[in-house]
């Protein structure tokens, strides 16, 4: 299976892990209970199924049972595959009109969109400089 494709319910794991970094079962079941409450043997489940998919690894704890866990994948490379899977099958490979959504889905701030627009003005400049060295 593609990284792109995980199950929600592990995406939104390892997600947790990726914003907190090195979590417990009980840390990672406590973040995630506002937006997906799930019992401790649920999110143990989840968290097993993304250390046998090596997405995640764990070391014993300092203290007691409870395992330590952390993505060993980067967030960066799961967020390009999930972006440019939806930008495939869902917006059929319309980039403005995916960016247009994510953009009016979102309500970046003013820092977030300083950002995206330093980002296209670098992307402009790499552009030119390609269609230049033709």
């Amino acid at each position: 299976m593609a990284d792109s494709q995980l199950p929600d319910a592990e995406l939104d794991v390892l997600a947790c892990l990726w914003e907190n970094g090195r979590c417990t079962a009980r840390e990672v079941r406590e973040s995630m209970d506002h937006y997906r409450p799930m019992t401790h043997s649920a999110v143990c489940t989840l968290l097993q199924r993304l250390q046998d998919k090596k997405m995640v690894s764990r070391k014993k704890g300092p203290i007691g049972k409870a395992f330590v866990y952390q993505a060993t994948s980067s967030a960066k490379k799961m967020y390009k595959q999930i972006a440019s899977d939806l930008l495939r099958r869902v917006f059929f490979g319309k980039t403005d009109i995916f960016v247009k959504t994510v953009l009016e889905a979102g309500s970046p701030s003013l820092e977030e969109l300083d950002e995206i627009d330093q980002a296209v003005k670098e992307l402009r400049a790499k552009k030119a400089k390609r269609k230049r060295s033709r």
